[in-house]
């Protein structure tokens, strides 16, 4: 039925056309609803060292909900600004917390956060290997998750994620009705994010990174913020066309916005950022997502960059949905080319 629905809208509304990138990033925002937000009153709530690195646990409000709190990594003896990178952490099935899946705090992963990250990213906390490397990261929470999660009435990990697993769509429609979307309101509060990391004096260029949901939000940051020098994302990214057949309901709600198809499919709007930089990471073995529309998207996405084509970097593997070892040094390196420059 939905391969059929698939064919009669295409017949009557069209969707997936090819707007220019500046006006995609501008239609694309207003369709989505994107929240104007900023990281007010911010607050350090404890710091640590960790060997060669410094840490901060920040706070933040952006004017609704309990205050967003966030890990800031940094070595612990740089002098002068260094690049930055905001750190996004995946969906996973896991909401009972968002930063701590990929950065390490003063009291280390407990035990549901260590299986993630042995499926998702290869045992370790890459944020914090990032921040060895010379960079300023911040990692932090995004609407429904850790500090920012509802109260579900539920106080344990395993049952508060079954319970926010079927809060997700009232929270999708609750920001519809409100004229907003689930990714509009994510991506108000990453760009937050990402404007306070700029400010610091102790940062320089900024760029983003992030698997899964968090590469769906670093796509979002790369399309909506003009300040963004290089984007990672990380297993996520597929032509929607291809995936109205098995694949739609694999996802959160914040892959599917109202109104983006009738403005262009998701590689579009990942490419938007063209002539900036930017790497996509293809998992080959992704039950996510189908072959044919990592393929499809590629090719959308070296067409949008065919006047920048050393500015897109494309990574294909032969691994499930993850961002490995392997995968983390590959984005790190192109990190530190892109904004060490």
């Amino acid at each position: 039925m939905f391969a059929e629905l698939a064919e009669v809208a295409a017949a009557r509304l069209g969707p997936y056309p090819s707007l220019p990138g500046p006006e995609l990033r501008r239609a694309a925002r207003a369709a989505m609803g994107v929240l104007d937000l900023a990281a007010g009153d911010v607050r350090v709530e404890r710091s640590w060292t960790d060997g060669d690195l410094a840490g901060e646990e920040l706070s933040w409000s952006v004017g609704f909900g309990p205050r967003t709190h966030a890990y800031l990594l940094r070595p612990a003896d740089a002098a002068g600004p260094l690049p930055g990178v905001v750190a996004l952490h995946c969906h996973g099935g896991m909401k009972w917390v968002g930063k701590e899946k990929i950065a390490d705090g003063p009291s280390g992963p407990s035990l549901e956060v260590q299986r993630v990250r042995e499926r998702l990213y290869g045992g370790r906390a890459y944020a914090n290997e990032l921040a060895r490397r010379g960079f300023v990261v911040l990692a932090p929470d995004v609407l429904t998750w850790g500090s920012r999660r509802f109260p579900l009435g539920v106080n344990e990990p395993g049952p508060y994620d079954a319970a926010a697993r079927d809060h997700e769509h009232v929270v999708a429609k609750y920001c519809a009705a409100l004229g907003t979307s689930f990714a509009g309101v994510a991506a108000g509060e990453d760009l937050a994010a990402a404007a306070y990391l700029r400010s610091r004096p102790d940062v320089g260029t900024v760029g983003c990174v992030g698997l899964s949901g968090g590469g769906l939000r670093a796509a979002l940051l790369g399309a909506f913020d003009p300040d963004m020098r290089a984007v990672v994302v990380a297993a996520m990214v597929s032509s929607y066309r291809d995936m109205i057949d098995g694949y739609v309901e694999k996802h959160t709600w914040m892959l599917w916005p109202p109104g983006l198809p009738r403005l262009g499919d998701w590689p579009d709007l990942v490419a938007a950022r063209a002539p900036e930089p930017l790497m996509v990471q293809y998992a080959l073995r992704d039950e996510l997502f189908p072959e044919p529309g990592m393929r499809r998207a590629h090719t959308m996405i070296e067409e949008r960059y065919r006047e920048a084509p050393d500015a897109y970097e494309a990574v294909w593997a032969d691994v499930p949905h993850s961002f490995d070892v392997t995968r983390q040094e590959q984005a790190f390196d192109w990190l530190a080319q892109r904004l060490k420059a």
